[in-house]
């Protein structure tokens, strides 16, 4: 290791070779200790970990000088009445913001005795959307009508690259010389992008060679991926998760010290009235503290916490109180690739019951995604109740955030 700590400071050994010459556990403290003396920093709490490294220095990162902790709490046990995930469970939330498991007990709690929340998929598909040049407009709608008749063949040549996704749909969109084609796949078990991608890639080849369209870029930001947009509220990305609870008087009254008219008063006039004056996507209270924070806890790409945001909160009255619901449209997650295997991660799958592929393919993914959405809920009930009882910044002060 002391050789390869003189090489690096020699300049003929670089950072990224480390792990061709080093076991993964003395890369990481050779180029931690370079960047230590380097920048004159102490970086010693970064070393101290419980992660197996082996696989996430090949999967998941490249440079590793260490990991950063966040603190992981639990909500519940909430109960969930899902098409896929159904029965009592705690929620792991990874976050550092003070106050937000707290209040997302205090919804869990809500919902547990009110029975519990219904929760459905409504949507499921990850997209691609590759951008082509056309010669001209003329060409750019026969690009477009080509895709929409050929529709059999693109799902063919996408199926060659794997076994388990599925093209969904092909949908054409024109601009000028430019041509979208916004392609959904059903991708089972996985988040999905880097199979999306790949498939995607076959599809733009065999485009490419039967309609003399160029392509321009494998993404051209119609996904939409880790972007706020629309076109992703609208149509979705991902699974489109709707969850909802009906509430009566008395509990509301119990658990929020508010009651059903002010409920209703507050998520109107500030998750529709002051989000739509704001020009927001998202029509919500605090959607993105609890998907980061699943995200976070359950080893999922936290940038797509930019869809899981663009959530909207509804809040009915009814005869005897309300029923509150959260839509997501774009609910990016999966229990097998990317940051699912890493151990903490994993663990916190396993809390949820969802680790891993489901029988048949695609269940854990879709229970998940439904799990992320009782989550919102929950943390959408326990802030809505704060505010219209007036007690968001006493909570805040009591918990720490002062």
């Amino acid at each position: 290791m002391e050789d390869a700590l003189a090489r690096l400071k020699k300049g003929t050994l670089k950072l990224y070779a480390l792990e061709k010459e080093l076991p993964p556990e003395d890369a990481v403290r050779v180029r931690r200790t370079f960047v230590e003396e380097e920048r004159d920093a102490d970086l010693a709490a970064l070393g101290a970990f419980t992660i197996g490294i082996d696989r996430v220095v090949r999967r998941n990162i490249e440079n590793m000088i260490g990991t950063v902790q966040i603190p992981v709490g639990v909500a519940g046990p909430v109960q969930v009445n899902g098409e896929y995930a159904r029965g009592e469970y705690y929620l792991p939330l990874a976050t550092t913001e003070g106050a937000l498991v707290a209040s997302a007990n205090r919804g869990a709690s809500a919902i547990t005795k009110a029975g519990g929340a219904d929760v459905r998929v409504v949507r499921d598909g990850m997209t691609r959307a590759p951008v082509f040049a056309a010669r001209d407009v003329v060409h750019a709608k026969e690009v477009a009508d080509w895709a929409t008749a050929h529709f059999a063949d693109l799902a063919a040549a996408a199926e060659t690259t794997t076994s388990r996704g599925t093209l969904l749909s092909v949908a054409p969109y024109v601009t000028g010389t430019s041509v979208f084609l916004r392609c959904a796949y059903d991708t089972k078990d996985a988040m999905g992008m880097n199979m999306a991608t790949i498939a995607t890639a076959e599809i733009a080849d065999l485009v490419e060679a039967e309609t003399g369209a160029r392509l321009i870029a494998l993404s051209g930001n119609m996904c939409v991926d880790k972007k706020p947009a629309a076109i992703n509220l609208i149509e979705g990305r991902g699974k489109t998760v709707v969850a909802g609870v009906r509430l009566s008087d008395d509990l509301i009254q119990r658990v929020f010290k508010t009651d059903a008219a002010t409920m209703v008063e507050v998520n109107y006039r500030k998750n529709l009235i002051g989000s739509a004056r704001a020009g927001a996507l998202g029509f919500n209270a605090h959607a993105a503290n609890l998907v980061a924070a699943m995200y976070l806890a359950c080893g999922q790409d936290p940038a797509h916490v930019v869809e899981g945001s663009s959530a909207i909160t509804t809040v009915e009255a009814t005869g005897d109180g309300v029923y509150v619901a959260v839509t997501l449209p774009a609910v990016q997650v999966g229990t097998v690739g990317g940051g699912t295997g890493i151990d903490t991660q994993a663990a916190c799958l396993r809390l949820l019951g969802v680790a891993g592929g489901g029988e048949p393919e695609g269940t854990n993914a879709r229970a998940f995604a439904e799990l992320v959405g009782v989550g919102v809920l929950a943390g959408e009930l326990s802030l809505l109740g704060a505010l219209a009882a007036h007690h968001l910044a006493r909570a805040h002060k009591e918990l720490g955030r002062g």
